[in-house]
């Protein structure tokens, strides 16, 4: 574990290590296998950052499920564009499913918001979110976040999936960036 690494022009310091994470991880498994015991939901991860989480959480699951990806994107540097692109959908029929939506992270909530509208209009019999962090000050929406793993401030992250202009997603901990 590197105390310090640098993406492109940043140095990034360590915030939460692995092991925190992997607790994190656990707590919101419990949570789904009590609530979804016998059904068979569908994860929908969203890509890129969301990989990592998903493929842990699933692991951590008792209940049988489908795993499904889709793609859509805000973010240009360290800033949220504010515009959601979708490079990727679903291909098949959730209509009556059980649908997890699992992200890495939730800041506006303009990316979720997107994606809401997309499955509601396929008639899932549920749609829960599921994220790894949640920015509480920057959510400017009223619906729920149904599993937070780790809410945060406003830092700019990478690691565990999150990245900076595509670089940083391996890093087993959470790195912020080092302003010293």
């Amino acid at each position: 574990m590197a105390e310090k690494v640098k993406l492109h022009d940043k140095q990034f310091k360590i915030m939460i290590p692995e092991a925190e994470i992997d607790a994190a991880v656990q707590r919101v498994a419990d949570k789904l296998n009590e609530r979804y015991a016998g059904k068979t939901p569908i994860f929908l991860g969203v890509l890129s950052g969301a990989f990592l989480f998903l493929s842990d959480l699933v692991r951590k699951t008792d209940f049988c499920s489908q795993l499904a990806f889709i793609k859509i994107s805000s973010y240009e540097g360290t800033q949220s564009t504010g515009e959601v692109k979708q490079q990727l959908g679903i291909d098949f029929d959730i209509e009556g499913r059980d649908i997890i939506i699992v992200e890495d992270i939730v800041e506006t909530g303009h990316s979720m918001n997107y994606l809401l509208d997309y499955l509601k209009a396929r008639k899932p019999a549920s749609i829960s979110i599921c994220t790894l962090f949640f920015k509480p000050e920057k959510f400017l929406y009223e619906y729920e976040i149904d599993y937070v793993a780790m809410p945060i401030g406003n830092e700019f992250i990478v690691g565990y999936g999150l990245d900076y202009n595509q670089l940083g997603r391996n890093l087993k901990d959470i790195y912020v960036i080092d302003e010293q």
